[in-house]
């Protein structure tokens, strides 16, 4: 068993690895949105349980144990998150922060059987893929909506983050996953997009809200 602390550490250097190979200790630190001087001493510890490579100076990676874990911890957060939205109705923009309080509920029957009554989902409903209980997960090919050609229809998939401003201007732009977007126009000005959706409608994005949506043909 892991307490929280020990697992938000693990699931935020997993995270950070998807972009870089060695995380350094003031990207964990602004990502767990602590001082970098207070991460030593849990670093140490989780390189103890041997759950990670750390190496002063040089960073941090997840050991095959660490990454294990991560996975499991990603797995109860994306179900939890399907669950929250598909089962009692909340909105995807409203789960994010409850999951990461479900997400440490440690029962492994329990996470099994959860997968079971929601049919074994594939992606979460922020269109991230949900890991089986063996780590393994559909693979996905997105790109931001920001490198989409005029002209182009795609679908959109994922966001790129989750947070609740990104949740609350997808909300007000009526944008949801599952609908089908075409740039029109690309601004020179501030490479903000005017974009049809769904063939109906033509809204205007921001460049910044743009490169969250990601998007698949």
């Amino acid at each position: 068993m892991y307490s929280v602390a020990e697992e938000n550490y693990i699931k935020g250097i997993y995270h950070l690895q998807q972009k870089a190979k060695t995380v350094s200790t003031n990207a964990l630190a602004a990502h767990l949105n602590t001082k970098p001087a207070s991460i030593t001493d849990m670093l140490k510890r989780l390189q103890t349980k041997k759950l990670l490579d750390y190496e002063p100076y040089y960073g941090v990676r997840l050991s095959s144990s660490g990454n294990k874990l991560a996975l499991s911890i990603v797995r109860r957060h994306r179900l939890w998150e399907y669950f929250l939205v598909n089962t009692i109705g909340f909105g995807w923009e409203e789960v994010h922060e409850i999951a990461e309080q479900l997400e440490h509920v440690q029962h492994p029957a329990l996470i099994e059987k959860l997968d079971v009554f929601l049919g074994r989902p594939a992606f979460d409903p922020h269109g991230d893929p949900i890991p089986d209980m063996d780590g393994k997960m559909a693979l996905v090919d997105y790109e931001s909506l920001t490198e989409v050609k005029p002209g182009k229809e795609v679908l959109f998939a994922a966001v790129d983050m989750q947070t609740a401003d990104l949740m609350n201007m997808l909300q007000y732009k009526n944008l949801k996953l599952g609908d089908r977007l075409m740039v029109e126009e690309r601004f020179d000005f501030d490479q903000s997009l005017e974009v049809l959706v769904n063939k109906k409608k033509k809204i205007t994005l921001s460049y910044k809200l743009g490169r969250m949506i990601l998007v698949k043909k």
